[in-house]
């Protein structure tokens, strides 16, 4: 009985220096938590940052034109429905002057009229309706384009940076609160407008 016990305390021994040896002997790198940035000194940072999205859409050239040929198109649309629009509504006012003045010759050929005016306007519905959804469909091919653009340049522009993960920041939306040394919004913008004034 002695002699099992003598066993078991043995290899509970040999097995305390294994896992004490493995413990401390792998480990070379420090366990220090690192230092976050407080008021003007200057200490170890996380390799994080975010961009203020906002604020780069808001200054960012290319984003800039996009969102001009974005209201241009608005624009070109509204102005050709409305024409359009008022185009119908006076050949509706014009048929309505004959109705009332008894201009058609016959009860038919007024509801010929009338019913050519009613296609007219189903038609009219139809192409407003198409020419909205190729604006929709334009204004996310331009929102795509865009996004592409500044997450291609985000890469080339973090290769010399190193930072883990970049956060997007919208009205305070997801970083409710950051210290200013992790933004670099105005840094990335300015490599942006560089490169699309060059490429322009």
């Amino acid at each position: 009985m002695k002699n099992i016990n003598y066993v078991i305390n043995g290899v509970l021994a040999a097995a305390i220096v294994v896992l004490f040896v493995l413990q401390f002997a792998g480990k070379k790198e420090s366990n220090a938590a690192p230092t976050f940035v407080s008021g003007e000194e200057t200490a170890e940072l996380l390799p994080i940052a975010y961009i203020n999205v906002d604020s780069l859409l808001e200054n960012y050239n290319y984003s800039i034109d996009l969102n001009e040929r974005i209201l241009k198109m608005q624009e070109d649309y509204r102005v050709d429905i409305n024409q359009r629009t008022n185009m119908l509504r006076n050949e509706v006012a014009d048929f309505e002057r004959k109705v009332n003045n008894n201009a058609f010759l016959t009860r038919e050929r007024a509801e010929q009229e009338n019913n050519r005016l009613i296609k007219k306007q189903e038609e009219l519905q139809n192409y407003a309706a198409k020419k909205n959804e190729e604006l929709t469909l334009m204004q996310m091919d331009l929102n795509a384009q865009l996004r592409d653009t500044i997450v291609s340049q985000l890469k080339i522009f973090n290769e010399s940076r190193g930072y883990q993960v970049i956060f997007s920041n919208t009205m305070g939306d997801n970083i409710l609160l950051a210290s200013p040394v992790y933004d670099i919004t105005a840094e990335f913008l300015e490599i942006l407008n560089k490169n699309y004034s060059s490429n322009k």
